[in-house]
């Protein structure tokens, strides 16, 4: 149902920057809504996509891909395997949100937190310049990592 009002919203945001929701950005956007918490790349989202509605090329997808970008409801986000990958923005959000990289597992946390306000400020201060965006990821190891390494030691 959630994903229903996302939805909604989403063809809302379409209309008013001159797009409609048409079948195959509407196949897309559920796949995006269906795995939220996933950073899936172009081609993941296809494959997804391909299996509700088998008609849709990977050109289509990329083409919605593009809009929602540049629409901002959603970001292409680049971690440590070069591919890139979506995710949806959060409703309400002025920034991108931050992530956690395992450099372990690969496993990416979300952080809803907007850590860089007042970093913001300074930048805009000091070298009067107007911030529209950030992205910050911090790269470590993931708490289940962290034990599994703790487990090792102890068996040697």
């Amino acid at each position: 149902m959630a994903s229903m009002t996302a939805l909604k919203k989403i063809k809302q945001q379409l209309h008013e920057s001159g797009f409609k929701l048409t079948p195959q950005r509407e196949a897309t956007l559920l796949v995006l809504l269906e795995n939220e918490k996933d950073h899936m790349s172009a081609e993941e989202i296809y494959f997804l996509v391909k299996r509700k509605s088998p008609e849709i090329g990977l050109a289509t997808v990329y083409r919605t891909l593009e809009i929602l970008t540049d629409i901002k409801v959603i970001d292409k986000v680049s971690f440590n395997d070069g591919l890139a990958r979506y995710d949806l923005r959060k409703e309400g959000a002025k920034h991108f949100h931050h992530h956690l990289l395992c450099l372990e597992c690969g496993n990416i946390e979300e952080v809803e937190e907007d850590l860089l306000g007042a970093v913001e400020e300074i930048v805009e201060q000091r070298y009067h310049f107007i911030v529209k965006d950030h992205r910050l990821t911090f790269h470590g190891i993931c708490q289940e990592c962290q034990q599994k390494q703790k487990e090792e030691v102890k068996s040697q």
